[in-house]
């Protein structure tokens, strides 16, 4: 979700659903969208602790914004969220004092979402570009990416630099707003790049032959790969195009909050909860190091 926030945002909301995790479940006639699933909380919900500048929209939860989209970092399974940010959370939400309540929404609604009060945080794996800061705020980095070419499987050996798809007349695809199509237009610029608003429809343009290359974080890639065996691998270059990472989107001027988040996110990332979580569920021997400054 890569995802490094990663994303980009425009104005249109499609799609919305409610996923609410409570333990007794939603039942808010209110809220517009569709039920997808409920499960119990975890953790019994506190009273909100002092000196965290959390202020919910909803009271007595965390509203989180999300894409249940991007498997393992965030999706549903069996009609519930899952995935390494909504396990996150659920570690978060109880120190708020607070049951978590995650919103499903089109990827392009959830800053717009934020900045208009629907929810209390937005967890997607945003990069804190120059332009999302001058309307959000952001923690500190939560989860690592590595952007990534995808072509067809069996092209992948001779593309050893990103140099020999930067021609006119290529074709370069990615998901529609995100730090991928920013970084595909910058790095192809005599190439054409074509944004979706689905990712699954950027990987098929190229695993169909109507394009000849997918920009995308390397483990989207390898999701796709394990679907669709055969059809697209990385691109044999020295390295990744860029690696970064994610990070939690907050409203503007809430600096306790921030203050907060990026402490708390230093103690699992010191105490090896991250990492735990990270492994655990992208199912990797090692989780790429983290930045520094905790």
């Amino acid at each position: 979700m890569v995802m490094k926030a990663r994303r980009g945002i425009a104005a249109l909301v499609v799609g919305a659903a409610m996923l609410t995790i409570t333990a007794c479940g939603s039942d808010d006639d209110s809220s517009t969208g569709t039920a997808a699933g409920t499960a119990e909380a975890e953790t019994a919900v506190a009273d909100q602790p002092a000196d965290t500048g959390f202020k919910p929209i909803n009271e007595g939860q965390l509203t989180v914004g999300m894409n249940l989209q991007f498997k393992p970092q965030m999706y549903l399974d069996d009609g519930e969220p899952a995935g390494y940010d909504v396990e996150l959370l659920k570690e978060l939400a109880p120190d708020l004092g607070a049951e978590l309540n995650i919103q499903n929404l089109d990827f392009n609604g959830l800053i717009p979402g934020l900045q208009s009060n629907q929810f209390d945080m937005v967890s997607v794996g945003l990069s804190a570009t120059p332009e999302r800061q001058e309307v959000v705020d952001f923690t500190r980095g939560y989860v690592p990416y590595a952007q990534t070419i995808g072509v067809p499987a069996d092209k992948a050996s001779e593309i050893t630099s990103a140099d020999q798809l930067n021609q006119k007349g290529t074709v370069i695809t990615a998901l529609q707003g995100s730090t991928a199509e920013t970084l595909a237009k910058e790095t192809f610029p005599d190439a054409t790049v074509k944004g979706f608003p689905d990712q699954n429809a950027a990987f098929l343009e190229v695993a169909t032959g109507r394009a000849d290359a997918v920009v995308v974080e390397s483990y989207l890639l390898a999701q796709f790969d394990a679907s669709n065996p055969g059809k697209l691998a990385e691109a044999e270059t020295a390295e990744p195009l860029h690696v970064e990472y994610g990070s939690w989107a907050v409203p503007k001027g809430n600096e306790e909050f921030v203050k907060f988040l990026d402490t708390w996110l230093c103690e699992k990332q010191n105490d090896g909860t991250l990492a735990e979580i990270y492994e655990r569920v992208f199912e990797v021997d090692e989780m790429p190091p983290m930045p520094e400054g905790c």
